[in-house]
């Protein structure tokens, strides 16, 4: 399944929506200007610049003292953050949100990783399921393993990874239902944003969750088996339209927040063509 994946996202970059604050060489703008090979422009000499950037022979032709203006290439590095809350195993199977979100996961660290930069992956709820952000060979087999020994449980708030992950890398994916602590992330996200680091939210959507099989009569919650409802023909109206308000509301939320917002269903494409709409977002 996976070499499918990674074959179908082979040459693949994943573009910096911004450019990068950092001066480590790699394949993406950088605010750094300094004396790259990749000339962009010249300015006149200002007092006080390296005489190492004045364009010699420029000045022999001219005599007028130009400095030479060059663009540096940085890394971006990138965690991922995961949702392994118990409503991402739906439904039960290979059709799961779950194994949608663990695909996804592996071909975007694989993209980061063939792009020169480091990817880490955090599963919420997980403390131990982490691997910080590294560019090393093999980064993408141990991300694959770690992820399939996840157990889907419980609720997992993604907040606290989120806080936790806008420290240290200027690029942040979340791949999640949304289901959780929406309002939290949605508040840590804004201030992601809003100190020029990169936030895409990656909803995972079960396509039974956007038209239940008729065969449904009773559903349950599974992060609170307490909670029950019926589905009958009353109510099956309501809910269609209750969760189509719901992600619609969701959707313009996080875009207007500035984040790179993308709704992934199961069974609706192939992952290799999801992935390509979020790495060219």
């Amino acid at each position: 399944m996976y070499g499918q994946i990674l074959d179908s996202v082979r040459g693949l970059r994943w573009r910096a929506r911004r450019p990068s604050r950092l001066a480590m060489p790699g394949i993406h703008q950088s605010r750094v200007r300094g004396t790259s090979a990749e000339f962009t422009e010249y300015r006149p000499y200002r007092a006080g610049d390296d005489l190492r950037r004045v364009d010699w022979k420029l000045f022999a032709r001219s005599d007028r003292a130009h400095v030479r203006i060059s663009e540096e290439r940085a890394v971006t590095p990138t965690w991922i953050i995961v949702d392994a809350s118990a409503s991402m195993n739906f439904p039960e199977g290979p059709g799961s949100k779950w194994a949608l979100a663990q695909q996804l996961t592996v071909a975007l660290v694989a993209v980061a990783h063939a792009g020169g930069d480091p990817a880490g992956v955090m599963v919420a709820g997980h403390p131990r399921a982490t691997i910080q952000p590294r560019a090393r060979r093999g980064a993408v087999t141990e991300v694959i393993r770690m992820l399939h020994d996840i157990p889907v449980a419980g609720a997992s708030p993604l907040s606290a990874c989120l806080a936790l992950a806008s420290r240290a890398t200027p690029r942040i994916a979340i791949v999640s239902d949304f289901l959780g602590d929406l309002e939290e992330t949605m508040r840590v996200g804004r201030e992601i944003i809003a100190s020029g680091r990169d936030v895409y939210a990656l909803h995972v959507v079960a396509s039974e969750e956007i038209d239940p099989p008729g065969s449904v009569s009773l559903v349950s919650d599974p992060e609170a088996g307490d909670v029950r409802r019926s589905v009958t023909s009353r109510t099956r109206g309501g809910y269609l339209q209750a969760y189509a308000d719901w992600r619609e509301e969701t959707a313009a939320r996080w875009l207007a927040s500035g984040a790179a917002y993308r709704v992934i269903v199961t069974g609706a494409e192939p992952v290799g063509h999801a992935v390509r709409r979020i790495v060219h977002s």
